[in-house]
Order: C-alpha cells, then sequence, then structure tokens
C-alpha cells in the first residue's frame, strides 16, 4: 500500500524544512531550494523564573515581527510564487519547517538540571533552549484541518508522529507539543490552516500538575478516567483504537477529550491502525464542533504527550480540545477567578455540551 513519504530540505538561512506527501499524492518527487536573501536567524530568547510560582517565562522579542492577517496573496505558509517569496519554496501536501521567530531555540545544549530548573531565586535566568515549528495543513490559503480529506489527515498525523520522534531526541528538549489555533477569537495572526509543534526544555506547569495527580492517585489514573468516562452519557465518538468524550469536570463551553485506548505515551508510540483510525474520528469531531452554529468555531487542539524522560509508563496521549463559543454570539473570556487565581467556573454543564456535540458531529457526518 501506498505510504506518506518524507523529504527533509534546507531554507536559505539553515532553518530545517521538511515536506510530507500524501500516500495519494500527485505530486512529483522534486522541489524547488529556498534562494531567498535571508536576514540571519534572531539569537534565542532568553527565559526567566516566575519566583512567585517557579514557572519559566521565554521572553521572545521577535516574535513582535510576525506577519500579521495578510492578504491571501501575500501569504508566508503558501507555496511560494515571483509576486510572494514565502517561507515554502515549493508546491506541497504537507509540510513543516522551524519557525523564524521561535519562542524556543534555535540553540540547543544538554538541557538543565531538575536543580536548575526548580530552584527559586530572584532574577534568575536561563537561555530558552529548544525548538518551535510550523506545520502547514495544505497549501491552501484558507480552509481548517476538518475540511481537509481523510488522506491528508493522515498525513498530518504521520507528521506528528515523525517529528515527536525527531524532537525527543534532540538534547535538552524535555516536552514535545503539537498543538493547532484556529479562529481570530483565539488570536490567530495566520488565515491559513497550520499548526505549531513545541519543543520545551522543561516540563510544563500543566504537565507537572499531571504527574502530581498521577502521583497522588492510587492506580492508573488514565485507565480510571476511560472506565468512568466510556460509560457516562458524556461520550462523543468511539472508535476501535480511540474514544472521544466532554469531561466530568470541564472548564471551558465546548471542551472534549480523545484518548487512545491502550496506553500510548505519545504519537510516535501509535501503530498505523489507530493513526489511521485517528484520521477518520478527528474529522468527524472537528467537523462536528464546526456545525454546532452556522458559523465556524474557534478552538485551539491540544495533544498532551508524555515528557521526555519521565512519566513514560503513566502519562497517555490525549487530545484536549477547547473552544471560548458559550453560544452562537457569545464567548467565554477568562475573568478575575480564572485569570488571577486559576479557579474555573464552568458556564455549561459537560453533559448538555456532550449531547448538542452528539447531535452536531452526527449532522456533519450524516
Amino acid at each position: 500500500m501506498p505510504r506518506v513519504t518524507k523529504q527533509e530540505h534546507r531554507m536559505a538561512d539553515g532553518r530545517e524544512l521538511i515536506y510530507f506527501d500524501d500516500a495519494d499524492t500527485r505530486l512529483g518527487p522534486e522541489r524547488s531550494a529556498d534562494l531567498r536573501p535571508l536576514e540571519p536567524r534572531p539569537e534565542t530568547p532568553v527565559m526567566r523564573q516566575d519566583p512567585l510560582t517557579g514557572e519559566w517565562i521565554s521572553i521572545a522579542e521577535a516574535r513582535q515581527n510576525r506577519v500579521f492577517l495578510p492578504p491571501s496573496d501575500q501569504d508566508p505558509l503558501a507555496p511560494a510564487t515571483p509576486a510572494n517569496p514565502s517561507e515554502i519554496p515549493d508546491n506541497y501536501d504537507v509540510v513543516v519547517f522551524e519557525n523564524r521567530s521561535p519562542s524556543f531555540g534555535p540553540a540547543m545544549s544538554d538541557g538543565y538540571s531538575d536543580e536548575q530548573l526548580t530552584s527559586i531565586g530572584i532574577g534568575r535566568s536561563l537561555p530558552a533552549i529548544g525548538r518551535c515549528e510550523v506545520v502547514c495543513f495544505s497549501p491552501e490559503s484558507f480552509g481548517s484541518f476538518g475540511s481537509l480529506t481523510e488522506s491528508r489527515a493522515r498525513t498530518i498525523i504521520e507528521a506528528w508522529a515523525d517529528r515527536t520522534a525527531a524532537l525527543s531526541a534532540l538534547p535538552g528538549v524535555r516536552e514535545v507539543f503539537p498543538f493547532e489555533n484556529r479562529g481570530e477569537a483565539i488570536g490567530v495572526t495566520l488565515h491559513h490552516p497550520h499548526g505549531q509543534i513545541y519543543s520545551y526544555p522543561y516540563i510544563t506547569p500543566r504537565t507537572q500538575l499531571l504527574l502530581d495527580s498521577i502521583d497522588h492517585f492510587d492506580g492508573d489514573l488514565f485507565a480510571s478516567i476511560l472506565e468512568l468516562e466510556s460509560a457516562s452519557e458524556r461520550v462523543v465518538l468511539r472508535g476501535e483504537h480511540w474514544i472521544a468524550f466532554v469531561p466530568y469536570a470541564a472548564r471551558w463551553p465546548i471542551e472534549v477529550h480523545m484518548l487512545p485506548l491502550r496506553h500510548v505515551p505519545d504519537f510516535a508510540a501509535t501503530t498505523d491502525e489507530e493513526r489511521d483510525e485517528l484520521a477518520t474520528l478527528y474529522l468527524r469531531l472537528l467537523r462536528g464542533i464546526d456545525a454546532l452554529y452556522k458559523t465556524p468555531t474557534p478552538y485551539i487542539a491540544a495533544w498532551h504527550q508524555a515528557p521526555t524522560d519521565v512519566g513514560r509508563d503513566t502519562v497517555r496521549l490525549m487530545l484536549q480540545l477547547t473552544s471560548p463559543r458559550r453560544s452562537k454570539d457569545k464567548l467565554k473570556y477568562l475573568a478575575g477567578s480564572e485569570s488571577a487565581m486559576g479557579a474555573w467556573i464552568g458556564d455549561v454543564v459537560p453533559e448538555v455540551a456532550a449531547a448538542a456535540i452528539r447531535d452536531a458531529i452526527a449532522k456533519a457526518n450524516s
């Protein structure tokens, strides 16, 4: 059977650029070189420690220069033309490249010790080593993941798995995070359908809280969650290898978690069969989320994975899809309790949200 193929190239400033061709691609194997006269890459950002929480904040001022909602004929993620010397020198199905203005990297090192990362001090800083990559889902300037073909969705999943393995092996990387921001209400700066992958030099605060919960739970936390959720009225999709549900304690008006039914720490550890089914189910889910209202739904699709060096046997790969949309014309804004104190108040009963999402999935995929 034809499979997704991969080609590795370099951009004019030395950044890595990788083409992933669909199994049923119509593209030839040749790719043009990037011949643009590019300026040197920005310096690696510095991350500063907040002594009140111990968290690390990357100060990446080069991000101020990134393009903001350009017209389609100046889309930096479209295949390059003489009038639009974009980031991608040739046509493509899916392409991954190093971000020109990253929050982490491009410098790498052997990494930081736990003492360096967890000690609390005043005025502490470290280089924000790591890598940030952009994943372009399509050469088209408009659309969404949900509007892709199943073959294209499968290519993107293959790219996520490939990059998870490669980035996890880089020196100093502790966690790899694929995600997609969709919609201006979320804060996207490009309409082009795309996602990103961050490779952090530390374990993120959210994942550290998860590791703490696992340590304090008597048993297999994710297996127990699946036992509860799979028998509940909050299930919205179910397959042979994956299940999707509105979580029991959902924070957002729209929130869906999707997990593999067996323990899988990250995309790199999934089988071909699991990736095949995920391509189908994920498209069904996203099309249903868009069918909730007459206009497209803004969302963040966050793929949580186990850290590279701890929790491999206990942290399971999980999608957390969230949207602030609480009705057709209203958004949930994080007010004082959520923003300042981290004490969430849910606006929609999870069981009610699940019923609406199930109906929308059925409508969108009928």
